[in-house]
């Protein structure tokens, strides 16, 4: 029998600013589409159970729109505005946000939403509609099927003004507030296990000690003039452990450390406090036991009388960033296969699949609705096959483990949260506003240490780390940014001290996602031969940097570094540079586009070098299709996926669809 434990992590990071204000839209928006809708999809299978981890700055920050309504949020008080009463910065901010839902998926099924999409600039009527449409975009299956304002609005189209505007962000607001009981009503009927992570979501081995990461990766740099936090460390495990209690009645079972970072150091702070298990990814096991052995991450671990549960990477990863481009029963029956195929090879496994609960079903159809709906049924239906929740998986037989090497669910290192130029510059300014901040301490009275401390546990948070460098990158980043220093701006100032001026200076440099990418120039007319036959033959085409293509959507960093892309009157042309060996090793890339259920599958060992889709394989991956395969389509949207060895590894472009105009006529690109 396999016994699938699932585990969602929810989390946002605190937006609050000074005056305790949110400053970014996600919280709201996730809590539309995902908080309430994750756990009422499972409740639809009485059999199956699951558990969910909600992080306590997300718990804080959804219970603050049952208090203050749309004040506090600064993105609701400016849906709030008539238009014509927003100001130049604000329209554009408000512009940027209606634009950013996925396209694919959100967009154009609402179709007057793909018209207005389109417009550059809109004017005060077309801007009002365009923001009913994008509050429409992230309503979830739940609020659609079951809020009347949501069903009518949807099903009216189009015509939206001040009006309607008002009755749905009321009727949004009245729903935020039924989140959380929904989740406690399941967890106290037993269908679920909930758990939470340290307050603000640190990386708990860094505030413990800095030095931790070169124990994880010896080539890693660290700031110079670090200072131990592990004071802070155990006041963000101590009053996420106490506001779980406050909230739900009872200490949580385990707990998801924050980006699965561990060590042996905060292991024992887990085992201080209680904590029956926790979990983290294949990676660490791998290291700690010095073993690349697939068939020892289906069963727990005990070290330092905590258990310590793997999560099984691939298969997560096919869930999060592979089955969106793949039609829904054939995903499920996909993952079940696979499922199906570790039971066969192991007696009774434990597989903990673990990974993010909102943040990819934005690019799936209608929120993942049918993956889910065909998933669950089948797991439903699997008689080998039982859901169990994470602490009873936790509780079947374990080894014990002789050491826990230190990093997190990303390559096994803390690299993606220190070592980088950037992030280390994060740190430093960090590090000395506390040491500043020590000079004072004495002279301050609690009600101000209290401030203090607020601000200094919310910039420990790992989502600012995660947006400094080259490995991820958000058209909000300079948000993200100026929100981190704002809150060490605002200790210097509780302490009426004068702040530095590195603090008023932007870590990050003036650039956006989109800057990363070259758009098309020509047509080309490359040679599918694998191989740069002239330097000519790619100039003009289009390209992504996919190392530095990264967000939030964080999967498995895989061979492929760079995508390009062109066309001429025939063809569509795409190639892919990196570590083609790797490909070589049982390669298989698939081409998703909007023109076709199935993708086109390119197996590396049998490349087509005639027909309508010809490819080769050589120092690089060229591609050719015949434009005829897209029934005279002036658009399509395409995304790749690659595996390797049957393992899903990577997905292009890492952060949005790549959309190619086919009747390009490069007018506007023309230079001599």
């Amino acid at each position: 029998m396999v016994r699938l434990a699932l585990y969602w992590h929810m989390h946002q990071p605190d937006y609050r600013d000074d005056r305790g204000v949110m400053r970014m839209p996600w919280v709201f928006l996730h809590a539309i589409k995902d908080y309430y809708e994750m756990p009422w999809l499972l409740s639809l299978h009485p059999s199956l159970k699951a558990t969910f981890n909600l992080t306590a700055s997300l718990i804080e920050q959804l219970e603050l729109y049952g208090r203050e309504g749309s004040g506090c949020d600064r993105f609701l008080t400016l849906w709030r505005k008539p238009p014509s009463d927003l100001g130049g910065e604000e329209r554009e901010w408000v512009v940027k946000i209606c634009k950013s839902s996925r396209f694919e998926t959100m967009v154009r099924p609402l179709p007057r939403f793909a018209e207005l999409y389109e417009v550059k600039e809109p004017n005060d009527a077309e801007l009002e509609e365009l923001e009913v449409l994008f509050l429409l975009s992230w309503c979830g299956n739940y609020l659609r099927q079951n809020d009347a304002t949501v069903a009518e609005l949807i099903a009216r189209e189009r015509g939206y003004g001040s009006r309607e505007k008002e009755e749905l962000i009321g009727a949004l607001l009245r729903f935020v507030p039924t989140i959380l009981p929904l989740y406690r009503s399941m967890y106290e009927s037993g269908r679920i296990v909930l758990t939470t992570t340290p307050l603000n979501h640190p990386i708990l081995p860094l505030l413990i000690d800095m030095r931790t990461a070169r124990l994880s990766n010896p080539k890693t740099v660290i700031p110079a003039n670090h200072i131990p936090l592990a004071e802070d460390a155990k006041i963000h495990l101590d009053r996420a452990l106490s506001l779980f209690r406050e909230r739900f009645g009872t200490a949580p079972e385990g707990l998801w450390p924050a980006e699965g970072a561990v060590d042996e150091k905060s292991v024992d702070l887990y085992a201080r406090r209680g904590i029956g298990w926790i979990a983290t990814d294949e990676e660490i096991l791998f290291r700690s036991l010095e073993e690349r052995s697939r068939e020892r991450i289906y069963r727990p671990y005990r070290f330092g009388g905590v258990t310590i549960l793997f999560r099984d990477h691939p298969l997560s990863d096919l869930i999060g960033f592979s089955y969106r481009f793949r039609e829904a029963k054939r995903a499920a029956e996909d993952f079940l296969q696979r499922l199906r195929s570790i039971g066969e090879r192991l007696e009774s496994p434990v597989v903990p699949v673990i990974l993010d609960g909102e943040n990819a079903w934005e690019f799936y159809p209608d929120n993942a609705l049918g993956f889910f709906t065909e998933l669950y049924a089948g797991l439903e239906s699997a008689a080998w096959c039982e859901t169990v929740t994470m602490t009873e998986a936790a509780a079947a037989k374990s080894e014990p483990l002789k050491r826990v090497h230190p990093g997190s669910w990303i390559d096994g290192t803390f690299d993606t949260w220190v070592g980088h130029p950037q992030k280390n510059a994060a740190w430093e300014l960090l590090y000395q506003t506390r040491a500043d901040y020590l000079r004072h301490a004495g002279e301050l009275d609690e009600t101000v240490r209290t401030k203090i401390e607020r601000h200094f546990l919310a910039c420990e948070s790992s989502d600012w780390f995660w947006w400094y460098g080259e490995d991820h990158h958000t058209e909000y980043a300079a948000d993200f940014d100026r929100l981190f220093r704002e809150h060490l701006i605002a200790i210097y100032r509780t302490m009426e001290v004068a702040p530095p001026a590195d603090l008023f200076r932007p870590i990050l440099p003036d650039e956006n996602l989109h800057a990363l990418v070259i758009e098309p120039k020509f047509p080309i007319h490359p040679v599918i031969d694998g191989k740069v036959s002239s330097f000519f033959e790619w100039l003009g085409s289009g390209m992504i940097d996919e190392r530095a293509a990264f967000s939030t959507m964080e999967g498995a960093r895989g061979p492929v570094t760079r995508l390009l892309w062109g066309e001429d009157e025939r063809y569509l042309y795409l190639r892919l540079d990196g570590e083609m060996e790797r490909l070589k090793k049982g390669g298989v890339v698939r081409i998703y586009t909007d023109r076709a259920d199935d993708p086109i599958e390119l197996r590396m060992e049998r490349l087509p070098r005639r027909g309508e889709i010809r490819a080769a394989l050589g120092t690089i991956l060229e591609i050719a299709v015949a434009k005829r395969r897209f029934d005279g389509a002036k658009r399509v949207f395409v995304r790749l996926e690659v595996e390797v060895e049957g393992v899903s590894v990577q997905t292009l472009p890492g952060v949005f669809e790549l959309r190619i105009d086919l009747d390009e006529d490069y007018s506007e690109q023309w230079f001599v």
